[in-house]
């Protein structure tokens, strides 16, 4: 009897939620043929049978969480001689797996401020146990082992638990909305002793106080009418994430939007004149993205205090350079693939890196890797034909760049003869940035360095 097994998906993917099962117990199934799709994050993928044969039985359903190297389910091969022992044995082998099946929700791969790194670590060995005095389930609500290993070891109590707004399937809280609560929590008692402490010894207030800090979003949405005629359709899985994940967003960082306009008519001409030859040579096109991209590296290096992230009161200073590519898919969902070590290539390299991500994305064939590990994120909303946006920071990050669309515009330009006006390439770009650790001044200057980048491009630069 072969065990097929949950497979590696990559370095920092420990786990998966199964979608669909392609094959039902008892059906044939080919070598290489896909038997069930797994999930995690946004990146859906098959899991192909390495052997011939027939699908005896599936350990887990739909919707389960499955950990790298778990048995998921058991083939028939032709070498297999069914025994009478066979079939008492199947009830046991589910039943040694059950502690590892019971379904945990599916995490978003971004994570939000951790405070808790000491309790994640006993946590995760936590979840092959018993879990402690926190239920499975509480006021109707289900908590997966983890979360309730992390609950326990950061004192969070039941209640706490059963009030933090989960993003996870049908509203279960995952590991990053329960450690974005303990990260926010952290700050809160410093407010609760304030409002605690009789009006009589209240202290005055001081510049240096802490505002008291919300535990979740601290709102709920309106119910919208429902006139005659309108459709009401389900969010997607993935829509969902990515509705969570911006309202996380703006709920943990304060933003503040720059904008500078750049001139690019040198790097309009230069990319006619060479990109037929260019594609012939590569077999590759040439975009404008990562002539963009370039750009942002390099004030990335000149501003390295951009590419960082906030954990807690800690401000984590990232070494590698990886660019997140914000991408849309055929679905109109986004997706951002990372360029990881990103300086490290050259133009034409970050041309190939760009080009092969889109494509993997625009066919579904993104690794969960792919869209892992970004410290700064590009998005081009010129595609769409937008002049300018104010796009939300992708967490943990603390910076991202809309790329407005380029137009011909006529302009002021500067000669020895005097002043004139001709017709210009330029382009918007908008930064956004998490006003926590990035002051306008840093924000600001960056955006400028990247356009001050742009239009100092050189008309006779090879590739």
């Amino acid at each position: 009897m072969f065990e097929l097994t949950m497979p590696k998906m990559g370095e920092s993917v420990a786990e998966a939620t199964i979608t669909q099962w392609l094959k039902k117990e008892g059906e044939t199934i080919a070598l290489d043929e896909s038997v069930l799709t797994i999930a995690t994050d946004k990146v859906d993928s098959d899991i192909p049978s390495p052997v011939a044969g027939v699908l005896v039985k599936c350990l887990f359903q739909e919707n389960d969480v499955i950990q790298v190297g778990q048995v998921i389910a058991q083939i028939q091969t032709d070498g297999d001689a069914p025994a009478v022992g066979d079939a008492p044995a199947a009830p046991a082998a589910v039943e040694a797996v059950a502690p590892a099946a019971t379904p945990v929700p599916q995490a978003p791969e971004n994570p939000t401020p951790q405070t808790a790194a000491a309790a994640i670590s006993v946590a995760t060995d936590a979840v092959k146990a018993s879990t402690g005095a926190i239920p499975r389930e509480s006021e109707g609500r289900f908590f997966s082992p983890l979360v309730r290993s992390i609950a326990e070891a950061e004192g969070v109590s039941e209640t706490e638990l059963v009030s933090i707004s989960g993003s996870g399937h049908e509203g279960r809280v995952t590991k990053s909305d329960l450690l974005a609560y303990i990260a926010q929590r952290a700050q809160a008692p410093a407010a609760a002793a304030v409002a605690a402490t009789p009006a009589s010894a209240t202290p005055a207030p001081s510049s240096s106080a802490k505002a008291p800090v919300s535990s979740g979003h601290g709102f709920t949405a309106p119910k919208p009418t429902i006139f005659p005629g309108d459709e009401l359709v389900e969010m997607d899985r993935m829509r969902s994430l990515i509705s969570d994940h911006m309202v996380m967003s703006k709920h943990v960082s304060p933003h503040v939007t720059s904008f500078v306009e750049a001139d690019v008519t040198n790097i309009v001409l230069w990319r006619n004149k060479i990109k037929s030859s260019y594609e012939k040579r590569e077999n590759e096109k040439l975009t404008f993205t990562p002539i963009f991209m370039e750009a942002v590296i390099k004030a990335i290096k000149d501003f390295p205090n951009i590419n960082v992230s906030i954990d807690g009161k800690t401000i984590v200073k990232h070494k590698p350079i990886n660019l997140g590519m914000a991408t849309a898919l055929p679905s109109g969902n986004l997706i951002v693939p990372v360029i990881k070590n990103a300086d490290r290539f050259s133009l034409s390299g970050l041309a190939k890196a760009v080009n092969e991500l889109a494509d993997k994305a625009r066919t579904n064939q993104l690794a969960p890797d792919d869209i892992q590990g970004g410290t700064y994120t590009v998005t081009n909303v010129g595609t769409f034909g937008n002049v300018m946006g104010t796009p939300i920071i992708n967490q943990p990050q603390v910076a991202i760049l809309a790329l407005g669309a380029i137009r011909k515009v006529p302009a002021v330009l500067e000669t020895p003869s005097g002043d004139v006006i001709a017709i210009r390439h330029r382009m918007f770009l908008s930064h956004s940035y998490d006003h926590r650790v990035v002051d306008g001044a840093l924000g600001g200057m960056f955006v400028r360095r990247v356009a001050d980048y742009l239009e100092q491009w050189d008309l006779n630069r090879e590739i």
